[in-house]
């Protein structure tokens, strides 16, 4: 069993971008991602953090908006529409998840797609779906999945992938690109009847629902890749929805919760937001 070290893929593509941004920086133009938090959600404010000192990292200029828990969804599109305006902001984040009142598709619909470095407008997602080559500004969780099988060299193509988990920010966006790379792609969610006959076939098993221990090692196939997305907190350890000890057993590889998925998140939020910066300034 080897691990996915996400951290190790992470700081390297972090590396890679401080030179992207220098040299961006050197004809005058400084990448600035502007962050929009809504009320006090400490999950929030813990993944806001890691954004800023990411940003900090490779040099990308960071802007935050804070909002309180009572704004409405017009407040927030007013406030999303003032930064769309502004050539110094070349990426909006609204941090998800918004308060009830709120109505998220909405929020989400008025980031102009340029902007869009969460990958969630419709037109980012609707490009992905054409083909690999449409793949620009994409959710930063499975293309940093993506980024980690490349890196450790693991063939997508002609495989059996499984995807636990249909969310548009993970699941449906992660199905996508393994199948534009030519996998057998099965998704699976809530309402799969019998998922272990399933999550046996897998080559290339991904768990994206937010359930503990969700996937046991009787539910693995000998020498498959587990990509463990999941974050929970239990006995106030942070753990996957692999039980992690078992499945590692019989896994070629695994990430770890912490230290996969999550640092190659942010890395690939920090690649968007330089892409958005060259889109919309070196084309112009």
């Amino acid at each position: 069993m080897k691990l996915l070290d996400g951290r190790k893929v992470a700081d390297e593509l972090l590396t890679s971008l401080t030179g992207e941004v220098r040299l961006l920086t050197d004809q005058g133009v400084t990448p600035k991602l502007a962050v929009v938090l809504v009320g006090d959600n400490p999950a929030s404010e813990s993944y806001v953090r890691s954004k800023r000192k990411a940003c900090e990292q490779v040099g990308i200029a960071y802007e935050h908006v804070a909002m309180p828990q009572s704004s409405t969804t017009e407040e927030i599109i007013a406030m999303v529409q003032d930064l769309d305006a502004r050539e110094d902001v070349h990426g909006i984040l609204v941090q998800l998840p918004l308060p009830a009142q709120v109505e998220e598709p909405l929020v989400i619909r008025a980031i102009q797609p340029a902007k869009d470095v969460d990958g969630f407008h419709a037109y980012n997602l609707g490009k992905m779906v054409l083909s690999k080559e449409f793949e620009h500004l994409v959710p930063c969780t499975p293309k940093g999945v993506i980024k980690m099988l490349d890196y450790y060299g693991i063939e997508i193509q002609g495989k059996e992938a499984v995807v636990v988990g249909h969310s548009n920010i993970v699941g449906k966006p992660m199905s996508i690109m393994l199948l534009n790379r030519n996998a057998t792609v099965t998704t699976c969610h809530i309402h799969t009847k019998d998922l272990k006959s399933h999550t046996l076939r897998a080559d290339i098993l991904v768990v994206a629902v937010g359930k503990a221990g969700l996937i046991s090692q009787d539910m693995v196939k000998e020498g498959a890749v587990v990509v463990d997305v999941g974050i929970n907190r239990v006995d106030e350890k942070i753990v996957g929805d692999v039980d992690f000890e078992g499945v590692c057993e019989k896994a070629s590889f695994i990430t770890p919760v912490p230290g996969g998925c999550g640092p190659m998140t942010v890395a690939c939020l920090m690649e968007n937001v330089v892409m958005a910066t060259k889109r919309l300034t070196l084309s112009a």
